[in-house]
């Protein structure tokens, strides 16, 4: 009954008032008045129409942008949690990703190098306490390599810039350089390579204890540059290493299957090695490449 007195009165608005047989006509007595009265109520009535919808278009948007905001919230959610559940070998491979296309050897990238660095603590936290020494060194090291980025973030963005800085300022060869940082991470890499790639081979890993795996990685990658005192730290912290299974479960996580540690090391090591080599080639350019420690 509303519509029909609604499209009545518009119609009456655009062609005027029909008449009843006998009705007077328009512009007799009072017809003009209540013609603009019906006007008036149609356009009021236009008016509020036209407000309902808008309110109820307002309101659907911004349910709309609620629901998506929702949505977006809860994906970052499951990304997090997603990530949370990778292994730090995982996610090494994924930092590196994005420069393994192409040489770098004349600037290797500094972020990605301290994301490596920070994830190789953690690896060294599930070996344990045996690598309490190496790692406050790695710690050490990363703080100080962060503390130079950060003065210049877009001129220290390679190593290369950093190195050069101190060399320029005959400061490269000191101990609390950064260039002398970039060296030892490096190497504390090279041991963690030595060390995946001892456990990927499951004739060799399988016939040794973790204790073997990793003192023949320490031999081949930071023996050699490591003074008697570090050796015999490193000779005693290797009574304290755990078992390998427990190792390999703290490794790869929710799923520490054999297959799932060779897929991952699988992944990292083409990755990571290149990057690794083309830091060694940097530091053989400014003879930072033989340094020992005490």
């Amino acid at each position: 009954m509303v519509e029909r007195e609604r499209d009545e009165g518009e119609a009456m608005a655009v062609y005027g008032p029909w008449r009843e047989e006998g009705a007077p006509a328009a512009g007799a007595g009072g017809g003009d008045e209540a013609v603009e009265a019906e006007i008036v109520v149609v356009a009021a009535a236009g008016e509020n129409d036209e407000g309902e919808r808008d309110g109820i278009g307002r309101d659907g948007q911004e349910e709309h942008k609620e629901n998506a905001d929702e949505e977006e919230a809860e994906k970052e959610k499951d990304e997090e949690e997603e990530l949370e559940e990778w292994s730090e070998i995982r996610l090494a491979a994924v930092e590196l990703a994005p420069i393994s296309h192409g040489k770098l050897s004349s600037s290797p990238p500094t972020l990605p190098f301290l994301s490596i660095s920070l994830l190789l603590l953690q690896v060294l936290d599930k070996i344990g306490p045996t690598m309490a020494v190496l790692r406050l060194d790695v710690q050490r090291n990363i703080e100080r390599l962060q503390e130079l980025y950060l003065l210049d973030p877009s001129k220290y963005s390679t190593l290369t810039a950093m190195v050069e800085k101190e060399a320029d300022e005959g400061t490269a060869r000191k101990a609390d350089s950064c260039a002398r940082a970039i060296v030892w991470l490096t190497r504390s890499m090279d041991f963690t390579i030595a060390l995946l790639q001892r456990l990927e081979d499951e004739e060799g890993s399988d016939q040794q204890s973790l204790a073997q795996l990793v003192e023949a990685a320490y031999k081949v990658s930071l023996k050699p540059w490591h003074g008697w005192i570090a050796s015999a730290a490193s000779k005693i912290a290797m009574k304290l290493i755990p078992e390998k299974k427990i190792f390999v479960g703290w490794l790869v996580g929710k799923d520490p299957s054999r297959s799932v540690l060779k897929d991952e090391i699988e992944r990292l090591v083409p990755l990571l090695q290149p990057f690794l080599v083309d830091i060694h080639d940097m530091l053989a350019k400014f003879r930072l490449d033989r340094l020992k420690s005490t």
